[in-house]
């Protein structure tokens, strides 16, 4: 599945109307994610989810250096002792993630000037490669926007030249050693600080954190610790791989955005939960990360444990001639549907309906608030449609045309009173000549700066579980069979009647 991309922040006014909306959000490979919400007096800032990670801060205990050295250069420029220098290790950088989305997102922020000079980027892994090696292979992925190509051939050479590779070997440990000491030779003596994306499967994960921990930290300055979602494959694994790294790094330090259960894992667990948080929260007493975290955990709290009559799950298949192909042979589901409810003053009663699968018919994110019908509307014979389809709404898309709609119903210029509905749009691409940037840039610079408000805490993670564990329990029961639904098309038809059952038209 793609990787989940994410645009600015978006801040819609405080919606005043008395009448109750429905939400939508969409999310990619064709996937609509449904809300359903009443926003009177709700808090007006809505912000769309980052790709996952976890990020740990913390000083390294003193250690002795490691009895060998890697085969590494004899000399490396020296970082100006003005201002500390930045490391940024990327460890599984042979894989995928690290060559299509990490390196070009680092490249980003260092032609756009959001890195310091004295910035270097080391790649680790397993394979045997050299500086060069890893350069050549990154190279080929890294690209200029638009609105940034002055100098663009210079900027490349320039990063690749601070970045350097280190095979780590299969003792992590050691590896961990060797990469602290690679560090310390290219920071030099000024204050130093480090990130550490870890980019590596989820069975190794707790091995390579903590040897990270133990042996790759820095003295010098802060220490951050990027892990890729999902976290965890369930709420006991979850559990478990928190305990382990709490042991080794503060909950304050941790920043957290989280397969056997495929999609419910990989995207409802976090980034639609998550969504849901952020629209549905009450307003937090500031903008400092912990209070809106406080703010979010309340939400997910409050939201009722998904009973599976309230779940639609699927699988999709494709056809090839007289073969047809799905996802795989076992019961992952690659699509999800479902209503939630909030349990508390503001949200009773009110249905949130999230969608979200692989392979629909369009690639689409969005948010959707619908309003309901005023009652007694007096221009009920004037509309020149289906009334229930022309109820105004307030929509909030992101990847690929980033915009915020209003959709209304206004008066057809002429003599009679008819009316028709209509939209109000801005286009980010016609409004701003410049371009969105990737959700990994956002990402690694919000760690930079030692932003948390969009990183799960450790009681959003467990309570986000906690929602889903009904339909976790019966699908290791093998209770729950995804429906199979076309490759291309709209997903499944059990879809359509859970929309239907809460008085919602599932068709754009």
């Amino acid at each position: 599945m793609s990787s989940m991309s994410v645009s600015s922040l978006l801040i819609p006014s405080p919606v005043t109307s008395i009448e109750r909306p429905r939400v939508w959000v969409s999310r990619p490979n064709g996937s609509r994610v449904t809300l359903s919400a009443d926003p009177v007096r709700s808090f007006p800032i809505f912000h769309l989810i980052k790709k996952g990670c976890l990020v740990s801060t913390r000083r390294a205990a003193s250690r002795e250096p490691p009895s060998s050295l890697p085969q590494i250069r004899s000399s490396y420029p020296e970082p100006p002792s003005s201002s500390p220098s930045l490391a940024i290790a990327i460890i599984g950088a042979t894989g995928e993630l690290a060559r299509g989305k990490i390196f070009p997102a680092l490249f980003a922020l260092y032609y756009s000037g959001f890195l310091p000079e004295n910035v270097s980027f080391f790649g680790y892994s397993r394979k045997n490669l050299t500086d060069d090696d890893l350069r050549s292979m990154i190279a080929s992925t890294l690209t200029c926007r638009i609105d940034h190509q002055q100098n663009c051939g210079d900027k490349m050479d320039a990063f690749l030249s601070r970045t350097y590779y280190l095979n780590g070997g299969y003792d992590n440990k050691e590896g961990m050693s060797k990469l602290h000491t690679l560090m310390e030779l290219v920071e030099g003596e000024s204050e130093a600080n480090r990130i550490f994306y870890l980019s590596v499967p989820q069975e190794a994960l707790l091995d390579v954190a903590t040897s990270l921990a133990d042996n790759a930290q820095t003295k010098k300055g802060w220490n951050r610790i990027i892990i890729e979602k999902p976290f965890g494959f369930n709420p006991w694994s979850s559990h478990q791989l928190t305990q382990s790294l709490i042991s080794k790094f503060r909950e304050e330090q941790l920043y957290r955005y989280s397969d056997e259960y495929g999609i419910i894992g990989d995207i409802v667990q976090s980034h639609i939960l998550q969504t849901i948080a952020l629209l549905a929260m009450e307003p937090p007493v500031s903008l400092d990360g912990e209070d809106i975290r406080n703010e979010k955990a309340k939400v997910l709290r409050s939201i009722r444990r998904l009973e599976p009559s309230e779940v639609i799950l699927g699988q999709y298949k494709g056809s090839s001639g007289d073969r047809v192909d799905t996802y795989s042979d076992s019961l992952t589901p690659t699509f999800f549907a479902a209503a939630l409810f909030i349990d508390n003053a503001r949200w009773d009663g009110v249905p949130f309906l999230v969608k979200v699968g692989m392979g629909l018919i369009k690639h689409r994110v969005e948010i959707r608030i619908q309003f309901h019908h005023v009652p007694g509307n007096l221009y009920r014979d004037r509309i020149g449609h289906n009334i229930d389809l022309a109820t105004n709404e307030l929509i909030l898309c992101d990847v690929p045309d980033e915009a915020i709609l209003v959709r209304v119903n206004n008066k057809i210029p002429g003599l009679s009173l008819q009316l028709d509905a209509s939209e109000l749009n801005l286009l980010y691409k016609d409004k701003y000549n410049a371009e969105v940037p990737d959700s990994y840039e956002h990402l690694i610079l919000d760690v930079i700066d030692g932003d948390n408000h969009l990183f799960m805490r450790s009681d959003e993670l467990g309570a986000a579980w906690n929602i889903l564990s009904p339909v976790l329990q019966e699908m290791d029961k093998k209770n729950i069979a995804p429906e199979l639904y076309q490759l291309g098309g709209r997903g499944p038809v059990g879809a359509f009647y859970l929309w239907a059952k809460h008085g919602v038209r599932l068709g754009r």
